[in-house]
């Protein structure tokens, strides 16, 4: 494993978004679009997790994202961050703060 300095470690801007809106993305069965509330701004996020997740189980959940990583188009969609999941033999795992948290709280 590869470490990194705590200074490149605090380059990350991880936020708690809370997840609005999810869907299934057409043509894909990996991706869902998530409308995802981080206070200040929404955002819509591609997930890899439609395998994993019924999207309206998701509404409601607060998770933590890399909020400055650089857009990434996917197809005609653009993702403007990243959800941050464990992952168990290919299965993610959400992660939730244990007690509610306003969205776009930073993760330090």
């Amino acid at each position: 494993m590869e470490t990194i300095s705590f200074d490149d470690f605090k380059k990350l801007d991880i936020r708690i978004g809370k997840i609005l809106s999810a869907e299934k993305v057409e043509n894909s069965n990996k991706l869902l679009k998530l409308e995802v509330d981080f206070g200040a701004e929404k955002r819509q996020i591609l997930a890899g997790i439609a395998k994993f997740y019924e999207p309206k189980a998701l509404v409601g959940k607060e998770c933590p994202f890399a909020f400055n990583l650089e857009p990434k188009k996917l197809g005609e969609l653009e993702s403007q961050g990243m959800i941050l999941c464990p992952s168990d033999n290919g299965n993610p795992a959400l992660l939730h703060p244990d007690k509610e948290v306003p969205p776009g709280s930073v993760v330090k």
